[in-house]
C-alpha cells in the first residue's frame, strides 16, 4: 500500500528560501496540483461534467489563495530577513 501512496502522492524537494512559511504553502501547492489533475482526468473521462469540475478546481484555487494569504507568503519580497 505504501508503493501506490507514494505513486499518487509523489512530492517533489521545495527549493526555494526556506522558511516554516514557505514550506507550509509549498506543500499547499502540491496538493492543490495533484487535485486539479485527478479531476481534470475525471472531467476527460466523463466521471463529472466540465461545470463540476470547474466548481472544484475554483474552490481549490480559493483555498489556496486563502492559504497564501493566512501565511504571508510573497508578501514583501524584498525585504531582509531579521536576524
Amino acid at each position: 500500500m505504501t508503493h501506490r501512496t507514494e505513486f499518487l502522492n509523489a512530492k517533489s524537494r521545495y527549493r526555494g528560501e526556506v522558511k516554516p512559511e514557505n514550506l507550509v504553502f509549498n506543500a499547499n501547492l502540491q496538493e492543490f496540483s495533484q487535485r486539479v489533475s485527478f479531476i481534470s482526468g475525471l472531467e476527460t473521462n466523463g466521471k463529472i461534467t466540465p461545470e463540476e469540475a470547474f466548481t472544484q478546481v475554483r474552490s481549490l484555487w480559493k483555498q489556496l489563495k486563502r492559504s497564501r494569504k493566512a501565511l504571508g507568503v510573497g508578501e514583501h519580497p524584498f525585504q531582509l530577513p531579521e536576524e
